[in-house]
């Protein structure tokens, strides 16, 4: 009887997941490897392509990038964070969380007027004499990263508060009460507790990133193709929707991988051999 019950309350969910989730990965994935009998001929030709392959490596450059730097600094601002009073910590995750409640296209009109060349950071820099004529600063791979950085590092600091706000205090004052400085219990006591958030948060980081489609495309133009934007192309530009298709699964795959990957990192790091994402 339980087990009715139990299968009646999941039926929902599960048909949720199949009608918008199954279906829709099924279609995509069929067209590219049946056409008249299995192939895997499209994957090939994808990546003997230099032209596929540069657009692939950028995006994979940039969601790498994007992430280490987003944990890197996403870890710190999320352990102050976490150890401030109640009241200074929601107003420090109000802060934090702000920018998402900016339209993405907004958010990259403003980077645009940051980073143009007449912008906020060629102006000052000419301004104190550091260079002579403005720097190309947009439509660049950097301008890319900077503006997915903003974008997605507010998910990092959510993330990694929700899991340090969970650990004592007392870790620190014991590993501290046994010789160890503020910086090595951070990096002995906190960090290795932080995994799961971290684990977490650069997993929605890289996936965010590897999808991302308003960013690259204001502030990369049209010569910094990434996935996202190469699909969109793809698909509405020439009327490929196979080959669209086939980006849409290979960025899939990187994502399954790039789970796997952290996991095992994370493994290694703590022993207790937990799946965090």
């Amino acid at each position: 009887m339980k087990n009715k019950i139990y299968w009646l309350l999941m039926l929902p969910g599960l048909m949720l997941l199949v009608i918008f989730l199954v279906i829709p990965l099924f279609n995509t994935l069929v067209p590219t490897v049946y056409q008249d009998g299995f192939t895997i001929s499209k994957y090939i030709e994808f990546f003997k392509d230099d032209y596929y392959m540069d657009i692939l490596i950028r995006t994979l450059k940039i969601s790498i990038i994007s992430t280490v730097v987003c944990i890197f600094l996403g870890t710190p601002t999320a352990y102050f964070i976490s150890r401030c009073d109640k009241k200074w910590r929601s107003f420090l995750i109000a802060i934090s969380i702000f920018p998402l409640l900016t339209n993405s296209v907004v958010r990259s009109f403003a980077w645009i007027n940051i980073l143009g060349k007449n912008g906020i950071v060629n102006k000052m820099l000419m301004g104190i004499g550091i260079i002579d004529k403005p720097l190309t600063l947009l439509y660049t791979e950097f301008s890319i990263i900077i503006g997915t950085i903003y974008l997605f590092l507010p998910l990092m600091i959510i993330t990694i508060v929700g899991v340090m706000e969970n650990i004592d205090n007392d870790m620190m004052e014991a590993a501290q009460s046994l010789g160890a400085n503020r910086i090595v219990s951070f990096i002995k006591v906190i960090l290795p507790m932080s995994l799961p958030g971290i684990i977490v948060g650069g997993v929605l980081v890289f996936t965010g990133s590897l999808t991302a489609y308003t960013t690259p495309q204001l502030l990369g133009g049209n010569k910094n193709l990434v996935l996202a934007t190469f699909i969109y192309q793809k698909a509405m530009a020439v009327g490929d929707w196979t080959g669209a298709s086939v980006v849409a699964t290979i960025m899939i795959i990187i994502t399954i991988v790039v789970i796997k990957v952290l996991n095992i990192i994370a493994n290694n790091l703590d022993k207790r051999g937990e799946d965090y994402a």
